[in-house]
């Protein structure tokens, strides 16, 4: 057996002959430590409500552990609350730390308005400092509460601990051997052979809440992951075989089919107990029309497509995911008003190959990558405008933008980045942190809003820089102010930001002339807004108006990638070959954000109906990413003196 000892941050465990209380490494309990421990000092348990848990004290005579209580006050002890950096409690096996837990309280004091009595609610639970992978989801288990009379997990959130493992686990485990070792947990029997029944049931009905919240939560984010896939269908097949020795399973039974979407075939005398001695296969699938609208969901989804028509220059386009090549020309060809048989598809492979796509090949594939950064090119290979058009062209282009109002533009941008951002998953910025480099497959969306932000700047740029007269800059200047402060009110702080970005960049900033000719309000308007993007007192101005709108919202996404960074890059991940699940919390309760801002409690939709012509415009922005080239368009329209 490992013995378990509780030890103060400092120092050392406590000793385990008569010094200390130890007891089976299940650590299904725990209890508080007195700040002054020494060695060859007694633990003791301080509080009545630790020895009323009447389920622990069974547990542990079952093992033989005995309770040494102090009742005289020790002189260490005042009357003032215990310090929680003080209870910190530790899992020791085979010498080595697995598990390091940490006490905390929370106090509600009330003032009762007819005697003026003062009521006090203490509530105490212990968090997860440091561990194993195992021992923490072993923690995590043994902690959840259920509700005796449904069977189910008391509230309708999931606990912050448990919310904090499902959201971060990628950092430490993989997605097979998580699904491992939730089978190892249900179906393994536990506490040396003494489980009984009501035990049993009650530790399979937590790992199903568990898993229960794990689909949920992931909602469509691994439902295509095959080890995700054979695991509920090995789970589920585990739960059908309990039914008859634990009725109550039967509620488990019906969330799993409705969480993936699983249906069993059986007989009348499936649960007979002359069945349990044979050789039980039910025969799982997946609904068809499960299928069927995930698929359908795959194909109709929006995303969002560069297609290059100059080396410096490209389409940003919003397309549905399944589009093909013929489909994606047609629109490019429309947009650029020349015929679609001049056309082309090719896509530019790193480094430097070319793919010709045929008309009804897939752009994207099922992880939403296209085959490579795409060119519209005209059949000889030649680009589809000359990289700088002539006056006429850029003069229609101009008129057009000027002619499109301001807030029906805000309005497109809005309903444009809530489509990407509505699919964005905490999990992404997980995985975009700690895998920068990899590849993965899981933070689609967040690359999506990320490039949105990135094209919205590049456009504001492009507009400005491209218009030859004076007096349409000064407008193009009015307008893209006054759009920016629309974003601003319909809460799309990331369009916003993108905006203002692109108004404050070195080619356009340095258009004195132009600058000059806009009017005293709209310069004043500007450097209101300027200074919510201001950067000092690590973007105090933003956090403090973002926290005041009411949800749903769309964050500026950069900033909340880089809080996130600075967590990672601040802490380290592992310590002593322990997950600092410390560390973990910190980035949890940063990535919630993205929930919040989703949530729609109230009503207060953000999306709005548009004009027709001003979303064909908005969902075609054509823009030019080389720096060289738009700094030199500013010269040309203002050179230096």
């Amino acid at each position: 057996m490992f013995r378990t000892s509780a030890v103060v941050p400092g120092g050392k465990p406590a000793a385990s002959n008569q010094s200390a209380m130890s007891w089976d490494c299940g650590l299904r309990y725990m209890f508080s430590v007195s700040p002054g421990l020494q060695h060859g000092n007694k633990c003791i348990l301080h509080d009545k409500e630790d020895l009323s848990r009447l389920e622990m004290v069974q547990r542990l005579a079952k093992d033989g552990c005995r309770f040494l209580q102090n009742h005289s006050k020790s002189p260490e002890r005042t009357s003032e609350p215990q310090s929680d950096e003080a209870v910190r409690l530790c899992l020791r096996e085979r010498g080595h730390d697995v598990l390091v837990l940490q006490r905390v309280s929370s106090e509600q004091l009330s003032a009762s308005a007819r005697g003026g009595g003062r009521e006090e609610a203490r509530s105490r639970r212990y968090m997860v400092v440091s561990g194993t992978p195992e021992k923490i989801l072993e923690h995590l288990l043994n902690d959840l509460t259920l509700d005796e009379d449904r069977g189910m997990t008391q509230g309708k959130e999931s606990d912050t601990l448990l919310d904090d493992f499902l959201l971060t686990y990628p950092v430490f485990v993989s997605t097979s051997d998580l699904c491992q070792a939730l089978l190892g947990h249900y179906c393994t029997k536990r506490h040396r052979g003494k489980e009984d029944r009501k035990e049993a049931l009650e530790r399979k009905q937590k790992l199903l809440h568990l898993v229960s919240q794990w689909m949920l939560l992931c909602k469509d984010f691994l439902r295509e992951d095959e080890h995700v896939k054979l695991f509920m269908k090995t789970l589920y097949r585990c739960v059908l075989d309990d039914l008859y020795e634990h009725p109550a399973l039967e509620r488990d039974v019906g969330e799993l089919q409705k969480l993936y979407q699983l249906h069993r075939r059986h007989t009348v005398d499936e649960y007979s107990p002359q069945r349990k001695s044979k050789a039980l296969f039910h025969q799982l699938s997946l609904k068809e029309n499960g299928l069927q609208s995930r698929a359908t969901q795959r194909e109709t989804k929006d995303v969002l497509c560069h297609v290059y028509i100059t080396m410096d220059s490209y389409l940003s386009m919003r397309v549905q995911s399944g589009i093909v090549a013929q489909e994606l020309v047609q629109a490019v060809a429309e947009r650029m008003d020349v015929s679609q048989e001049e056309l082309v598809l090719v896509g530019v492979t790193y480094p430097g190959g070319r793919l010709l796509l045929q008309p009804q090949d897939r752009v994207f594939s099922n992880s939403l990558r296209s085959v490579g950064r795409l060119h519209a090119c005209r059949k000889d290979l030649g680009e589809v405008l000359n990289p700088l058009t002539d006056n006429s062209e850029l003069q229609q282009r101009t008129a057009h933008m000027l002619s499109l109002n301001t807030w029906d533009v805000a309005v497109a941008l809005t309903d444009f980045d809530w489509a990407i951002f509505d699919a964005v998953h905490e999990q992404e910025l997980v995985y975009f942190t700690f895998n920068r480099n990899a590849g993965s497959n899981h933070t689609t969306a967040l690359e999506f809003l990320l490039q949105r932000c990135n094209d919205i700047q590049l456009w504001v740029m492009t507009e400005v820089l491209l218009c030859p007269t004076l007096c349409k800059r000064v407008q193009l200047i009015k307008k893209f102010i006054k759009i920016a402060a629309h974003c601003k009110a319909q809460r799309n702080l990331n369009c916003f930001f993108a905006i203002i970005m692109g108004l404050n960049t070195a080619a356009v900033s340095r258009l004195s002339q132009t600058w000059e000719k806009v009017p005293g309000k709209f310069k004043r308007l500007f450097s209101e807004l300027e200074t919510v993007t201001d950067p000092s007192l690590n973007h105090k101005a933003y956090r403090d108006s973002f926290k005041k709108m009411k949800a749903p919202k769309i964050p500026f996404l950069p900033l909340l990638l880089k809080d996130i960074t600075f967590i990672h890059e601040g802490n380290k991940t592992f310590h002593d070959n322990l997950v600092n699940f410390e560390k973990l919390h910190m980035i949890a309760d940063t990535v919630r954000l993205i929930r919040q801002c989703q949530k729609d409690h109230m009503g207060n939709g953000i999306t709005q109906k548009s004009s027709s012509e001003v979303r064909a415009y908005i969902d075609y922005l054509h823009i030019i990413d080389n720096q060289q080239t738009l700094f030199e368009l500013s010269q040309r329209l203002e050179p230096r003196s």
